[in-house]
């Protein structure tokens, strides 16, 4: 939930701001970006990038919740069929406010504020595809060398059989000259 503003509100009272707030908002979903001053814009943006969210969810309670804020059934349409199609793959920010100076009338900072409906970085794409890559190829990876398994200790216990029975032929005849050298040390320190 976006944090609660400080200082006085837009317009007179809590009323005028919510809807404020809730036309901004359509405008900026019917036209993609709208021209409107710094302040609005900043305030603007938690709340349609939740509208948004909501329209990521797609079902139905979330539908009546924009429908509460937002009346324009059109509007909403185009929020949860269009903008929430091009915005799927994004993890937030779906808003940028670019400053573009000051009005001419009187002198206020002015902002243009719009959606980010352009794919996600090229780089960001290729690791998410590449992480999902690695998740299929995990299961199949797993399959094979199990499967692969059995026949290769059976081989490797087949010549390793013969092998150890010879090392064990060389190996007795060594262990008991070992066990007389130290006896023999044994007497003759004796």
């Amino acid at each position: 939930m976006p944090t609660p503003t400080k200082g006085p509100r837009l317009g007179g009272g809590p009323a005028h701001e919510r809807l404020m707030l809730a036309n901004l908002a359509s405008s900026l979903f019917e036209h993609k970006r709208i021209t409107t001053t710094v302040t609005k814009a900043k305030r603007l943006k938690p709340y349609a990038e939740r509208l948004v969210t909501f329209a990521k969810r797609g079902d139905l309670a979330s539908r009546r919740r924009v429908l509460g804020l937002i009346s324009n059934k059109g509007i909403v349409h185009e929020l949860f069929t269009d903008i929430a199609q091009a915005v799927e793959n994004r993890d937030g920010g779906y808003t940028r406010i670019t400053k573009i100076g000051n009005r001419k009338g009187d002198n206020a900072p002015m902002a243009v504020i719009e959606l980010v409906l352009e794919p996600v970085s090229a780089k960001q794409a290729v690791v998410a595809e590449a992480t999902q890559a690695a998740a299929k190829a995990a299961p199949a990876a797993e399959e094979a060398p199990a499967e692969e398994a059995p026949a290769a200790e059976d081989a490797a216990a087949t010549e390793e059989a013969p092998a150890a029975e010879e090392a064990a032929t060389e190996e007795a005849p060594a262990a008991e000259e070992a066990a007389e050298a130290p006896a023999a040390e044994e007497k003759d320190a004796k």
